[in-house]
């Protein structure tokens, strides 16, 4: 069943009546002058507020009043490729740059990425906005580089496709339903739900001058919707340190992420990443990225999909920016293998 942009939408809609429940994620003291327990506050919205230092033991949580002038925290999470909150390749449950001091709206989060893929390469160009420390409106623009993939096209059919990228534009929003440590539960973990829209500019037009053959091995539309669930956890103090331990489960249609179209059925599939913080101003993470191929092969030019694998490293350069980078395995995208992929992304919140 197809999913408008309208429907998108809708389905978005839906799970904004969670803003009402109590709590919210906020940060109050920059990295210069507090350990990384100190960072996360999760709030609710009214005169005094409950602190519950996501990184912090028992003895550190109490009621005290509303600072008079909140202070903002680190840049974390990083901007997954798709735009939103997490690493590269999977979601965070924690909301990007949440608003200050009772703010309903936050101040934007920009980043820039660049993935090298082997023969082929990706820049993602990312935006989020923060509602009330409770929403997460985000937005992505990957470009995708095919690389050898048109000669190849050309060489085993004689059809010139006409196009040396593919644009998949991505709209999210994201809704913060159970804040960290929520019903006085040290053991409860955030939990975001979310959905996110996807437009491939150009996959229709390449399937086109193919004769429509890519409908013969399962593409449907060049737009779809995933729908995402996401817990996340933190350890305050695992060999001295905070460990975040996050699992997501994601319905979807797309071929590699949306960029080779969008099949006929929804998969469902996990995901996971454990970030840890070895200093205050250092962050280290794995991500895993399961994938279920919705197309069938056409040998040589789109292979069969595989799970994908990532690994960190980013540096908390002050409140506002952070930079990262990391290596892939990603398998075969269409033609070429995408393993010991590399990437850099740079993000600043305002």
């Amino acid at each position: 069943m197809k999913l408008s942009a309208s429907a998108a939408l809708a389905a978005a809609v839906l799970i904004l009546p969670a803003t009402v429940l109590a709590g919210g994620g906020s940060t109050d003291v920059p990295p210069s002058s507090a350990t990384v327990a100190d960072y996360s506050l999760i709030r609710d919205t009214s005169d005094t507020t409950v602190e519950r230092p996501i990184f912090a033991d028992d003895a550190q949580t109490q009621q005290t009043e509303k600072p008079a002038a909140a202070q903002k925290g680190p840049p974390l999470p990083f901007h997954d490729i798709e735009g939103f909150g997490g690493g590269a390749i999977t979601p965070i449950a924690y909301l990007v740059n949440p608003p200050l001091g009772g703010d309903i709206l936050g101040l934007p989060s920009v980043a820039a990425s660049y993935v090298n893929l082997g023969s082929k390469n990706l820049e993602a160009f990312t935006l989020t906005e923060n509602v009330a420390g409770r929403i997460e409106l985000g937005f992505g623009a990957d470009r995708l580089d095919l690389g050898n993939l048109p000669r190849a096209i050309a060489s085993a059919t004689s059809v010139d496709v006409h196009a040396s990228d593919l644009w998949l534009y991505n709209f999210n929003v994201r809704a913060l339903v159970i804040p960290e440590n929520s019903f006085d539960a040290k053991w409860v973990p955030a939990v975001t739900v979310g959905a996110h829209y996807k437009y491939n500019d150009g996959i229709a037009d390449i399937n086109n001058r193919l004769g429509g053959a890519l409908g013969s091995i399962g593409y449907r539309t060049d737009d779809g919707v995933d729908f995402t669930a996401t817990a996340t956890k933190a350890f305050p103090n695992v060999f001295g340190r905070p460990l975040i331990v996050s699992v997501s489960g994601r319905g979807t249609e797309a071929a590699q992420l949306g960029f080779l179209g969008f099949g006929h059925v929804y998969k469902a599939n996990v995901e996971a990443n454990v970030v840890y913080l070895p200093f205050d101003w250092l962050v280290v993470a794995y991500e895993y990225r399961a994938k279920q191929d919705p197309y069938k092969v056409i040998p040589g030019l789109i292979n069969k999909e595989g799970d994908w694998h990532a690994f960190d490293v980013s540096w908390l350069i002050n409140s506002h920016t952070d930079l990262t980078g990391g290596i892939g395995y990603f398998g075969v995208l269409a033609n070429t293998r995408a393993d010991a992929a590399f990437w850099v992304q740079l993000k600043y919140e305002l």
